[in-house]
């Protein structure tokens, strides 16, 4: 997403990453795909998310409200990342969690898509966009882990 001024407010534009950059991302990765390969076993909504790096929209996505107990995983490599026991309500409209399972699961980087870095998390597996961290959460950790849920998969206890 880019902002710029625009006389009394400010002009809000998304940008999707473009494909070459994205396919950048995943390299390195236990699991790679071509956008191709990605495109048949993704939705679109979960292709833009995990593989262009992009946002859905607080409050409409599947698991912003969750409550069940179970294991979040990766949409694209079935990895899990989160447990429901670490889901809070963060008020944001994203599911929100204050730890991963495990911080091998996932991978950070800097992001500087708006005007001030964030820290981007992906999973370690096949380098997916996740979401982001910052550093504005519960204890004992005082992260949120701020994930879209389209990037997610819930597997119920």
């Amino acid at each position: 997403m880019i902002l710029a001024a625009a006389g009394a407010g400010l002009l809000v534009r998304r940008v999707s990453l473009p494909s070459a950059e994205a396919n950048e991302m995943s390299k390195g990765f236990e699991v790679t795909k071509t956008d191709e390969e990605w495109r048949k076993i993704l939705t679109p909504e979960q292709f833009h998310v995990l593989r262009e790096a992009g946002t859905e929209p607080p409050f409409k996505n599947a698991y912003h409200d969750n409550k069940k107990e179970g294991v979040y995983d990766c949409a694209g490599c079935d990895l899990p990342l989160f447990s429901s026991k670490a889901k809070y309500d963060s008020h944001t409209g994203w599911p929100s969690f204050w730890e991963p399972i495990s911080p091998a699961a996932i991978g950070t980087k800097t992001d500087w898509k708006l005007l001030y870095p964030r820290t981007e998390v992906h999973c370690a597996r096949c380098g997916g966009h996740l979401g982001h961290v910052f550093k504005d959460g519960p204890p004992p950790t005082y992260l949120r882990y701020c994930m879209n849920s389209a990037a997610l998969v819930f597997k119920p206890a």
